[in-house]
Formats: structure tokens, C-alpha cells, sequence
């Protein structure tokens, strides 16, 4: 059943009211009429009279409420380092979940906007265990000085920014998740100028964020994404505002719910006494505002560097550089850590599945070992798994097949593994290729799962190469699964798809049987780890097998299969992360 009632919220000041009173208009006049509406209007004092417009819009579905917020932000007050929230109106939407404990989502929207959809129809959204749901910020998209940098300052992607004036919060999750406490922490370790409480929003959800239709958030900014016909709600943001520009991009819209309030001729008067001077003054602001970013890009002390030198292991963010160093040289098949120094596996060393009792007993204890092991990660949230996604096809495959799976963690082979048995497979077995070095020189209890575990360790030596193969064959005509990493290299927390080696599709093809393309993806949880670093949160995406095309010759076969494959990888990296892929290089992915 949906929500009888739908809060609503405003933030502003006795000089942006009428403003929102042109919003709230067109809000009503949109609103699907078998819903209630409560309208909180948050603010630290607003006129009696201007109360009175607002008040006048209120309907048989339409609440309207002032709220002002002077009292909780004093409650607050010594938590705060700054005290320049009582005039900045855009940082009350932080308070609504703590100010609100009935609610359990909301809807914030700015003034400067109006709002051509049904506002019931985006609060209908199911946003998950999101933090909020919003829109994607066109300014950082579009512009390569604002985008470069919040990836540079606040280490977010461009295309991963949102736009904070609109915003369907889900309030139980703040809650949950302390955001108001986190962004009162982050206050006290930084100071962001450039687009303030929205820098910092974007900081505490990142990786939380449900991505809403663009629609709902259209940007007066430089390319518009949609008409005003597709728009949902249009967004007059940083100078663009219709009662100050008479040419303003989709000022008519503006205008035409303008038209039908009580401040009319108050906005018009506004529109009338803007002067080539204050417009003047408009340019020179956002020329500030990009030499601001720069200068905030620049700086060595800006909130990502401190983050890095004061909170993170130094070992693991020389590793963060050296993926960015590897990845601008194009070196994606070269691992960025040192492991042990391996030594080279002999052919009378190994037997790879025809084993012994010894070794079957070995194989069982370290099973056993592993399994304990995960079991611990799991509840010490070292290891989390959100979600296996089309995991239907895993349970399908009616014969062996080679899996294939992107490498950036030692624990995404635990990934793998729980994905494989929660397929409940029977009578079939899961193996798992590993370097040479790992079996023959990892060191204590990894070096035990290492050497015990269904591996199949490569060699640099010819004779034990001749019977990996042939057991990887016996493997995959006898219905059993083999895990390859077919990007080679292990780069840790990398969540882009790098460029596949044929080897593991050549199996596949010589066999006649399928490959199953699994990819993971990552979310920042809110647990920081040891290292300084958030645990990341995995999602394992099983997509449908893709079985060998059999007209091709064998080669054409498996260059067909990695194709194939990485095209769905690069489709599940677009879709969940909400940006396209691309590399410094200028890498595609299957070069």
C-alpha cells in the first residue's frame, strides 16, 4: 500500500520564499490528487506576510507548515566547528531525518525550480537501502574543471556526483547510518568551498546513492539533457534563474506558474531591476567559483590528500598510485603488488586431481579451514556480500564450463565460491586457477588453501604445463566448473573491467563447452577497515553462459567468447556504476 501521507520539504529565507512559492505552485497544480501532502517549510524566520502566500496555496491535499529550525540548530550547536549554518538555508535538509523520526522517506526540493511532474510519482520510487535517491549532477558531467575535481578532492566520479536539489531521502537510513554525525565529523576535518553541504552529501552516500531518471532533476546547464516537454522538474541552478535573465533557458515555464501566484509582480519587479552591472557581477561569480575549484584541486592539503596521509595505510595508497601509474601506462596485465618469490612447480611435484588418500584428506581439513575462516570474515564484516545476482545460471548449466571473473581482492575467490554453493550443485566440483608462485612459495595459512583447495597452479615449466592441461580438460568434459582470472592481473579494489587474455575461451572452445561471465562489483560500506580504507560491499553478477560458436574455427571461437564477454562486463560496469567506461589510456577493453 502506498503512503497516505508524502512529506515535502523546502529550505529557505525571507528572500528566496516567493521563489518557492512559484515551485510549490506548480508542484499542486501536477500532484496526482488521491495522495495527502505535507509541506514543511524549513526556515530561522521568514515575514508573516510571505507566510501568507505560501499559506494561500494550501488545498484539501496540500498541508503547508513552517518550521523553524533556530532551536535544533542550537541543540546542535557545539557539535558544530562552523557557525555559519543559521543563514545557509541548504544545509537544514541534512537535519530532516533527526528533526522527523515519524518519517521514513522524504522528498527535499529547492526553491529554484518547478516541478512539471506528478511529485508522487518520483516519492513512489524505490530507492533500497540507498541513503537517498537523486539525479546526476550535470555541472561535474559536463564541466572537465568541476569534474576533475570532485574526483580529485573528493575521490568521486564525475559521473557518480549528484545534484542535491532534489533529493527523495530515505530517513530510516540516515538514522541507521548516522549521516548527520558523519557530516558533523567531516566538518570538523574540512571546510568544502565549492559546492559546500553538497560536497559533503556526496562524500557520506557515496556508493548509497539510487540513481533517479534524469527527468526528475533537469539542469538549466550548458547541454541541456531533456526538452521541456520530457522534463519532470526543471532546475534553474547557479546563475540561471528566469527573474534575473530574460533569454533564461525554459524561463517560460518559470513564468507561466509565476503568473498564476501572488508574487508576480514581485518577481517581475525583480526581473526588471536586474542590472547589466549585477550581471556582470553574475560571470565574474562563476569565473571565481571554476578558479575556486582549481585552486581546491591544487591544493596539497585538500581533503582527499589529508584523508590519504593521515588516515590511510601508506602501503595500500602507494598501490592506489600505482593502479592510476599502470593504468595511464596501459599496463593492465601486470600485477601491482609484490607476492612472495615464486620458484618454479615441477611435473613430479603436483598431481592436479588425480590424488591421493593423503591428499584428499588435506583437501578436506583446508576446506574445512577455509570455510571457518570466510564464516569468521563474514560476521567481523571483513567480507560482505550484498547480493549474488542471476545466480539461475549458474544452477542451469547442464555441463562443465569455464567461469570467468574479474580479480581485485584475495577475498573475491571466497566471492566465487559462496556464489558456487548457493547454486546447490551436486556431484559437480569447483576449481580455481592460481599463479605458480602462490602454490609454491605463499607462505602459512594462505599458502595451505593455496596448495589444497581445488587449485590448478600454472607453472613455467613445460612438462607441468602438459599436465595442467590435460587436467583442466578432464575437468570441463567431466561437468565441473574451473574459475579463470582472464585479465591476468590482480589489482586491488579496481572496479573497472580490464582487458581479457584468450586462455581461458580457448579452454572453452576446445571443449565445447560454455563460459559464464561473472563480474563483481563494489560499494563503499560505512565500516572503515584496518587500513583505512571502507570494506567494500560485492554484488556478484552471474549473467547467462555464452556457449561456443561452432561454424567459427576454434580460434575464431574463443576470440568470439571474449568478446562476448567483455562486452557484458563492460555493460554491468555501465550500469551499476552509472558511468561509462573509459580508461587514461584510451584503452578499450579487448584490444
Amino acid at each position: 500500500m502506498k503512503n497516505s501521507i508524502i512529506p515535502i520539504f523546502y529550505a529557505c529565507d525571507d528572500e528566496f520564499i516567493k521563489f518557492t512559492v512559484v515551485s510549490l505552485r506548480s508542484m499542486i497544480d501536477n500532484a496526482s490528487r488521491d495522495r495527502r501532502y505535507i509541506v514543511h517549510i524549513l526556515n530561522a524566520g521568514i515575514s508573516e506576510q510571505l507566510k501568507g502566500a505560501v499559506s494561500a496555496l494550501a488545498d484539501e491535499c496540500f498541508e503547508i507548515r513552517f518550521v523553524d529550525v533556530t532551536e535544533h540548530l542550537s541543540s546542535v550547536s557545539d557539535r558544530l566547528p562552523l557557525r555559519d549554518y543559521y543563514s545557509k538555508t541548504t544545509y537544514y535538509r541534512l537535519f530532516i531525518a533527526e528533526m522527523f523520526p515519524e518519517y521514513s522517506k522524504a522528498v527535499y526540493i529547492d526553491s529554484d525550480t518547478v516541478v512539471t511532474g506528478d511529485i508522487s510519482e518520483f516519492f513512489d520510487t524505490d530507492i533500497g537501502e540507498a541513503y537517498l535517491g537523486a539525479c546526476h549532477e550535470q555541472v561535474m558531467v559536463q564541466s572537465d574543471i568541476f569534474g576533475t575535481y570532485v574526483e580529485k578532492v573528493l575521490g568521486i566520479s564525475r559521473y557518480n556526483y549528484f545534484n542535491a536539489g532534489i533529493l527523495l531521502i530515505n530517513c530510516e537510513q540516515f538514522r541507521q547510518h548516522k549521516v548527520l554525525e558523519r557530516f558533523i565529523e567531516c566538518l570538523g576535518i574540512y571546510n568544502f568551498v565549492v559546492t559546500q553541504d553538497e560536497d559533503y552529501l556526496n562524500l557520506i552516500c557515496k556508493d548509497h546513492v539510487h540513481w533517479i531518471d534524469q527527468r526528475w532533476n533537469t539542469e538549466v546547464f550548458g547541454k541541456i539533457p531533456h526538452t521541456k516537454e520530457e522534463a519532470k522538474m526543471i532546475h534553474y541552478i547557479m546563475v540561471n534563474k528566469p527573474w534575473h535573465y530574460k533569454d533564461c533557458p525554459y524561463g517560460d515555464v518559470f513564468w507561466k506558474y509565476a503568473e498564476q501566484t501572488s508574487v508576480y509582480d514581485e518577481i517581475t519587479a525583480v526581473l526588471e531591476s536586474y542590472t547589466d552591472e549585477q550581471r556582470k557581477s553574475d560571470a565574474a561569480s562563476a569565473e571565481r567559483l571554476e578558479a575556486t575549484a582549481v585552486s581546491e584541486t591544487e591544493r596539497e592539503d585538500n581533503y582527499l590528500n589529508i584523508i590519504n596521509r593521515d588516515k590511510r595505510a601508506p602501503d595500500r595508497v602507494e598501490i592506489v598510485h600505482r593502479i592510476e601509474q599502470y593504468e595511464l601506462e596501459g599496463r593492465f596485465d601486470e600485477d601491482v603488488e609484490d607476492d612472495p618469490p615464486g620458484r618454479m612447480l615441477m611435473p613430479d611435484e603436483i598431481e592436479y586431481i588425480r590424488r591421493g588418500a593423503a591428499d584428499r584428506l588435506k583437501t578436506k581439513v583446508a576446506f574445512t579451514m577455509a570455510r571457518k575462516f570466510v564464516n569468521d570474515l563474514i560476521r567481523d564484516k571483513k567480507l560482505i556480500i550484498k547480493e549474488m545476482r542471476g545466480i539461475e545460471n549458474f544452477k542451469d548449466l547442464t555441463s562443465g564450463a569455464v567461469i570467468t571473473c574479474n580479480h581485485f581482492n584475495a577475498f573475491d575467490s571466497f566471492a566465487m565460491q559462496l556464489t558456487y554453493d548457493a547454486s546447490e550443485q551436486k556431484g559437480r566440483e569447483f576449481w580455481r586457477v592460481i599463479r605458480e608462485g602462490n602454490y609454491t612459495s605463499f607462505p602459512g595459512f594462505y599458502g595451505t588453501l593455496m596448495r589444497n583447495c581445488n587449485t590448478l597452479p600454472l607453472s613455467s615449466n613445460f612438462e607441468t604445463m602438459r599436465k595442467f592441461y590435460a587436467a583442466i580438460d578432464e575437468l570441463l568434459t567431466g561437468g565441473h566448473f574451473v574459475l579463470f582470472y582472464p585479465e591476468q592481473s590482480m589489482w586491488w579494489n579496481y572496479r573497472k573491467p580490464k582487458p581479457l587474455k584468450r586462455g581461458a575461451f580457448s579452454f572453452a572452445a576446445k571443449n565445447g563447452v560454455p563460459v559464464l561471465p561473472c563480474f563483481i562489483t563494489m560499494k563503499d560500506s560505512d565500516i572503515v577497515g584496518e587500513d583505512g580504507f571502507f570494506i567494500q560491499e560485492y554484488t556478484v553478477h552471474v549473467s547467462p553462459p555464452i556457449y561456443p560458436d561452432t561454424s567459427l574455427p576454434r580460434r575464431a571461437q574463443s576470440d568470439d567468447m571474449m568478446r562476448r564477454n567483455s562486452e557484458i562486463w563492460k555493460e554491468i560496469y555501465e550500469t551499476e556504476y552509472h558511468m561509462p567506461l573509459t580508461y587514461t589510456t584510451g584503452t578499450g577493453i579487448a584490444e
